[in-house]
């Protein structure tokens, strides 16, 4: 059990870092660190006991924190949109640098990047991408400077382990759920207020993973940290496809599924990463999606 650590958690108000965040504030000191643009997001942070400043990273000014912690989770990322590719970088890649040299002490660093960073392969949803497979050429219209800021981020994180001698694990961060929040309960919440959804594939696989197996994993990627840094893939053991937990949520609610599939150029069939490497860290999961889903369902609606 990590335990007495002195721990930085960037973007700490985000749907994965800010569990986590509150995991490890069980038994660490834990800096919480964001925009705050939601105060009721700051307040439940500080109940749990973390110290939180309301810092924009893209300033560049951390003068309101210490350097002395001993572990780093860098998790803010902002997304921008076409025409704002050299802000991304700057935002999402340039400003981990910066957060890892004012704290270049620290034993122990994650960096959150994406599996939306690899290449699409337009032939197979299945395909498993492998932490060696191309990256970069992917630009989703709701994120499309997300892939190449990714990049950047990734980068300047290898740079950093090396030029500041932090061991560093970088982790290719897959589709996160956990109760009511995700995209499998953000569908499940159409389907029960019959609002249409819009799929831009199907069935659209993915091995999400659950906010408790990260929780329970966490450990672990911070002791696979190395100089030169770590690039894993985080996801889950099992795959998933958003046609079946949209039809598993129109089974609950008995509400028919309303989807329009509208296929749209720069999007990947399927977000399927290979676990094998993350299983020889982590070991497996221990969420099951289809049992997790149906518990989550019905503590939420009751049904």
């Amino acid at each position: 059990m990590l335990k007495d650590k002195k721990i930085l958690v960037t973007g700490v108000t985000g749907m994965a870092p800010m569990p986590v965040a509150e995991f490890l504030a069980q038994h660490n000191e834990v800096w919480g660190v964001s925009r705050f643009t939601d105060a009721g997001a700051r307040r439940r942070l500080e109940a749990k006991g973390i110290t939180t400043r309301a810092i924009d990273l893209a300033d560049g000014d951390l003068s309101a924190l210490p350097q002395d912690f001993t572990h780093l989770l860098l998790c803010a990322h902002t997304r921008l949109g076409p025409g704002e590719f050299d802000r991304a970088i700057e935002v999402n890649g340039v400003s981990a640098g910066r957060v890892m040299q004012h704290c270049a002490r620290a034993e122990a660093a994650v960096v959150f990047s994406s599996g939306s960073i690899y290449s699409i392969n337009d032939k197979d949803g299945y395909y498993p991408f492998k932490e060696t497979d191309d990256i970069g050429r992917t630009f989703p219209p709701w994120a499309p400077t997300s892939p190449i800021s990714k990049a950047s981020l990734e980068a300047v994180a290898r740079f950093c382990a090396k030029g500041f001698n932090i061991p560093t694990t970088i982790v290719r961060l897959n589709i996160v759920y956990g109760p009511v929040y995700g995209m499998p309960f953000m569908d499940a919440a159409a389907v029960v207020n019959e609002q249409a959804i819009r799929s831009f594939a199907d069935p659209y696989p993915a091995n999400v993973i659950h906010r408790d197996d990260m929780c329970d994993q966490i450990e672990a990627m911070f002791d696979a940290a190395s100089v030169p840094a770590l690039t894993v893939n985080w996801c889950g053991d099992d795959i998933a496809t958003r046609h079946g937990w949209i039809e598993r949520a129109a089974q609950l609610s008995g509400k028919p599924a309303q989807v329009e599939f509208v296929p749209t150029p720069g999007t990947p069939p399927g977000s399927v990463l290979d676990a094998t490497l993350r299983r020889s860290i982590t070991g497996p999961c221990k969420v099951r999606f289809r049992d997790a889903f149906d518990a989550i369902y019905k503590q939420q609606y009751g049904q």
